[in-house]
């Protein structure tokens, strides 16, 4: 055994929702000793988007590798841990069923404590790795598959104030970006491309005006799709930039306006940005600016790139909750594949 301090605790996080495989050892839920993350992006990019059988199969050859090299750059063994901790859903059913299986066998080959995690959660818990989280907070959680407001009284607690009624922020940029012809995953060059651009064709803004929290995202494809399609009809060429740039604005424009009303009518000293389109740049820039002019009282955390993606760091955080509350799992622990924060 290395030479640890007895009160630390090390959780091993196992991450395989979709199409990265990532394995990471965590210091008492704050402090990451290694974050090992292999992309799968070039195998699917020829297919336009995540193919999950393709996905298992990367899973399958990478994880015990990936594990191996977070206990390795950690610099401890498997015997200093004090638990495991890994995403059992929302993610797709046989990625999930990986990780899954692997943190199981890990844990019962150590005697190790199992934790189950909430995948949203672990992007949300990524702030915690940036700074302490004060508690009530918001989260605006934008990813592939899912936009939400959650509301967070104390730890572990999860209040979804606001959710898309169809397409996720991520999936709209997914579906634009294989209009524009763009290579998958689209959402960093729309954005590249945004900042080149004008708003110059007004795109909907859905539901900014209605009385509550919640997100519309197909409208706008529609409306984007059919301003591309028409043009090409008429064999009338649009700048890629300025089409960009009218789709970010109108997305950028209703999650802040929807973000800054919830921070309002609830009393948060937090907000947080978290998912993959927490990357956006577009979307950083716009909540910054908003936060501080209109939320002075507010703080906003917005993870660094690496911890806005998938990875096991996040779910590692997550997992350092969980623990302290109890939440165990036994080996009948299963793949949730529509695993929600109400589930």
């Amino acid at each position: 055994m290395s030479d640890l301090k007895q009160e630390e605790c090390l959780i091993l996080a196992i991450e395989s929702s979709c199409d990265e495989t990532s394995a990471a050892v965590i210091r008492n839920g704050t402090e990451v000793l290694s974050n090992i993350i292999a992309s799968q992006i070039k195998s699917h990019q020829r297919f336009g988007g995540v193919v999950p059988e393709v996905a298992s199969r990367h899973h399958v050859e990478q994880i015990t590798i990936c594990m191996e090299e977070a206990l390795e750059e950690a610099g401890i063994e498997a015997d200093d841990l004090t638990a495991v901790g890994v995403t059992y859903g929302p993610g797709l059913v046989g990625a999930l069923l990986i990780g899954v299986s692997a943190a199981k066998a890990f844990a019962w080959a150590n005697d190790l404590p199992l934790i189950p995690v909430n995948h949203m959660a672990g992007h949300i818990y990524a702030a915690k790795l940036v700074q302490p989280l004060v508690f009530p907070l918001m989260t605006l959680l934008v990813s592939g598959g899912h936009t939400e407001l959650v509301y967070m009284e104390e730890d572990g607690s999860y209040q979804i104030i606001g959710e898309t009624r169809d397409d996720a922020a991520g999936e709209a940029y997914d579906k634009v970006g294989r209009v524009l012809g763009l290579s998958y995953p689209s959402g960093k060059e729309i954005d590249v491309l945004a900042h080149l651009g004008r708003d110059t064709f007004d795109f909907p803004r859905a539901m900014i005006k209605e009385d509550n929290y919640d997100f519309s995202f197909s409208g706008l494809k529609s409306a984007f799709i059919n301003t591309v399609h028409n043009a090409q009809q008429r064999e009338e060429a649009l700048s890629k930039e300025d089409l960009a740039a009218s789709f970010q604005a109108s997305v950028v424009e209703v999650l802040v306006s929807k973000t800054l009303r919830a921070c309002r009518e609830y009393p948060v000293k937090q907000l947080i940005v978290a998912g993959g389109v927490a990357a956006n740049k577009g979307l950083r820039e716009a909540l910054e600016k908003a936060v501080a002019q209109e939320l002075p009282d507010v703080t906003l955390i917005v993870p660094p790139l690496k911890l806005c993606g998938d990875n096991a760091a996040m779910i590692g955080a997550a997992a350092f909750i969980e623990l302290e509350k109890g939440h165990l799992a036994d080996y009948r622990l299963n793949a949730v594949p529509g695993l929600s924060f109400t589930s």
